[in-house]
């Protein structure tokens, strides 16, 4: 179905056209070019680390990372059940077992406390996801890790540029993920980033994303690794997207808030922000009664407006299924819903998709 306002759109135009067009007559459009150098600069510089290594995707970024870490069979990575497959499934790639905890009620990410109770002596990393734009609740996470002896890790796919107490997520952890995809704040297409402080790390990466090559020997491969490289293309949209960045979170608070000021059905529970955090509002993501969320989508569709329902937490999905409950994550997931929230979406197109929220539930408690 081709919904006249979609969740979210790519926010590109003529400067990626430009910079595409620059990688195209340099002749460097595979896994080679400036680009790429100029991408993982501009990128880890904006986040506050050290180093980037440009990778293929964010799932890749998240499998970079814990490979790099030495994460595998025989360990254990505590991660939300509440988050994308993407996160286990990074995990499941190295041998490792994914450990899923709840989320915490106020702010939707993984709840600290519930981390503490799942550490055991196989724990070796917990990764964290800022989910739907809002930080975790970092200082806790990095005092159990200091406790235990454990990395961390943030996923940070759906968080660019978000605060946590006035410095940016992606800056906490040993290392920190992001993804590049179509949705996300900025994109590359398809695309992803590792970013570390930690030199002997950032050199590690970089290896197993060339197939374990030598950079000193050609065709010398020291070591079993991937190919998991970026191509300059991707990282041309990615250093004209650098440019955009701080107004597409602009954009996204002040979409945010216009919402806010719109949607008054007080049966609506609006996303979090606490606060320690400047969210991003990656999406407009809302709480509603679980016999409402469905049947609101479907109206919503009815009216050309996609709107997208919460993950279902990862312990509820075949692959992973668990008699695990965790309370909170199966309930934030019952009852979430996302509305169009691009950096791009019209102020009509904003008020359109309110008055329609507000009538759909208005017709549905009268009747």
């Amino acid at each position: 179905m081709k919904y006249r306002i979609p969740v979210a759109q790519p926010y590109i135009g003529d400067e990626e056209l430009q910079k595409v067009t620059e990688a195209v007559k340099s002749g460097w459009i595979s896994s080679r070019g400036s680009f790429i150098e100029e991408f993982e600069r501009q990128f880890s510089s904006y986040i506050g680390a050290k180093y980037g290594v440009a990778v293929f995707n964010g799932t890749v970024a998240l499998h970079l990372a814990l490979k790099a870490l030495g994460i595998g069979e025989g360990s254990e990575v505590i991660l939300p059940a509440l988050t994308f497959v993407a996160t286990a499934n990074a995990a499941t790639y190295t041998g490792a077992e994914p450990v899923f905890v709840d989320s915490h009620p106020d702010y939707w990410c993984v709840d600290p406390r519930a981390v503490e109770r799942n550490i055991t002596e196989k724990t070796k990393a917990i990764i964290v996801v800022h989910l739907y734009g809002h930080p975790c609740d970092m200082d806790p996470i990095l005092e159990l890790a200091g406790k235990y002896g454990v990395y961390v890790i943030e996923d940070c796919a759906e968080a660019h540029g978000a605060l946590y107490k006035g410095r940016r997520v992606g800056s906490f952890g040993v290392i920190s993920c992001f993804s590049f995809y179509g949705n996300k704040i900025i994109t590359t297409g398809e695309g992803g980033m590792c970013l570390t402080s930690n030199h002997e790390l950032a050199e590690k990466m970089r290896t197993l994303r060339n197939q374990g090559v030598n950079p000193d020997k050609q065709y010398w491969h020291d070591i079993i690794g991937f190919n998991y490289r970026m191509t300059n293309l991707q990282a041309a949209i990615g250093v004209a997207q650098m440019s955009k960045i701080d107004k597409a979170i602009a954009r996204k608070r002040h979409i945010a808030n216009r919402y806010r000021e719109l949607l008054g059905d007080e049966r609506i529970v609006g996303p979090p922000e606490m606060q320690w955090a400047k969210s991003v509002y990656w999406l407009y993501s809302i709480l509603l009664e679980r016999d409402l969320r469905d049947s609101v989508i479907e109206s919503l569709a009815r009216q050309g407006i996609e709107s997208r329902p919460f993950f279902h937490p990862i312990h509820c999905l075949p692959p992973y299924k668990t008699d695990l409950r965790l309370q909170i994550a199966e309930e934030l997931s019952a009852r979430g819903l996302s509305l169009p929230s691009g950096p791009n979406i019209s102020e009509d197109d904003v008020d359109y998709v309110s008055s329609s929220l507000n009538s759909i539930l208005k017709d549905m408690s009268e009747k």
